[in-house]
């Protein structure tokens, strides 16, 4: 089977299926993410010294919340020097949009930055060969966005095409590819940079009773970038495409744009989660895969039967996702895997799941050629996409 070289890239010399002519690759993954490293065991104690809330009650809820999201370790731009220049960032109330801006522009920036970079050692060929970019982030506001930021600082082309998708939250990874698959497929010779890059800092502050979902978000979301080179066509014995998006679909449960919600504020960014998301997910979760695995021509009628690639939103979602279609446990280990490493890192966490499912599929015999990448988030919306291992 094919294995990773050093450079992270497969090693083409190995037998691998071969791309379908036209159709979009992921030709390499990248990630990066900020120094703090913060263990799971170490978080409640920390969070509440650094907003100096004295609330016991509240202080055992969140060591709850902690152990039954299955984190183990995250990573975050929030900081001891961060909140020794802007203690303003952990008092109730106050008008902090601005500084939270100021910190978050820039981090996401320097995250993507160094994403890209991975992926392109990983790629082999030189930045001024991307032709597109697509940059996701629901963790800045600025004109211009940091789309272009990022391709002046990557030093691309000036004459780079760019989509910049704002504010999709978990979901915007997925919708990221389907994107680039389409620009991919319909300019032939492109190159698509699609980057992703989050932070927390639009939501820190202070716990409050009146705002119980933000322990949840305390105990469940990280901070990071990722970034994917995808391209058809790839150049034998150049690039070493693993995985093929063969098709993608987009979908809105109506009725449900309530279920998660959330508004920018003085104070930054407010989310709420109805405790009926996992249901309303469930409820739909079988015909949206189905219609995906119809596109693939082979028949398949067992979830089983395909490798899974889905966007942990938290351990409830995978539990009834796994239990819905009947999958057996190691399914979504790729998937638990990503949330016990770096926790929900909102859009970015799809491609921490899919690097994993990669080095899975390469060191696995009789590996499955077909699987699906699943992510859910505001709207209802669902983003599906059937992706074919060329591994």
């Amino acid at each position: 089977m094919s294995k990773i070289n050093d450079n992270g890239a497969s090693d083409s010399s190995a037998t691998r299926r071969l791309p379908t002519p036209g159709k979009a690759t992921v030709l390499a993954i990248g990630k990066a993410f900020p120094s703090q490293l913060v263990p799971q065991d170490c978080l409640v104690e920390g969070y509440f010294r650094d907003t100096n809330c004295a609330d016991f009650a509240m202080k055992e809820k969140l060591a709850r919340l902690c152990k039954t999201t299955t984190v183990k370790t995250r990573y975050t731009v929030m900081s001891k020097e961060i909140l020794d220049k802007y203690p303003e960032l952990a008092t109730e109330g106050s008008a902090t949009i601005s500084q939270r801006l100021t910190i978050a522009n820039q981090a996401v920036t320097e995250m993507a930055k160094d994403a890209s970079l991975a992926c392109f050692k990983q790629w082999g060929r030189p930045a001024e060969d991307i032709t597109h970019i697509v940059y996701v982030s629901s963790s800045e506001i600025r004109l211009p966005g940091g789309d272009l930021y990022l391709a002046s600082e990557l030093g691309l082309r000036n004459d780079v095409n760019r989509v910049m998708l704002y504010f999709l939250g978990c979901y915007g990874g997925v919708t990221g590819l389907r994107i680039a698959k389409d620009i991919a497929e319909n300019n032939p010779g492109s190159r698509v940079l699609l980057t992703t890059t989050e932070t927390t800092i639009l939501g820190f502050r202070p716990p409050n009773k009146s705002r119980p979902y933000d322990l949840v978000g305390a105990a469940l979301f990280g901070d990071g970038a990722a970034a994917a080179i995808i391209g058809a066509d790839p150049i034998s014995h150049v690039e070493s495409p693993f995985l093929e998006l063969s098709y993608a679909v987009q979908q809105f449960l109506p009725g449900t744009h309530n279920v998660i919600d959330g508004r920018l504020t003085e104070e930054g960014i407010n989310f709420k989660l109805g405790r009926d998301l996992p249901q309303k997910i469930d409820d739909n979760i079988e015909g949206f895969c189905k219609k995906l695995m119809e596109k693939c021509g082979k028949n398949l009628e067992d979830f089983n039967d395909l490798f899974w690639a889905v966007h942990p939103g938290g351990p409830a979602i995978l539990n009834r996702l796994e239990s819905t279609l009947k999958l057996r446990g190691e399914k979504l280990d790729c998937s638990r895997r990503a949330l016990m490493d770096f926790g929900n890192v909102s859009s970015n966490t799809i491609f921490y799941v899919m690097e994993y499912m990669r080095d899975e599929l390469m060191n696995k015999e009789n590996a499955e050629e077909w699987g699906l990448a699943l992510a859910f988030g505001p709207g209802i919306t669902f983003e599906g996409i059937l992706l074919r291992s060329l591994n």
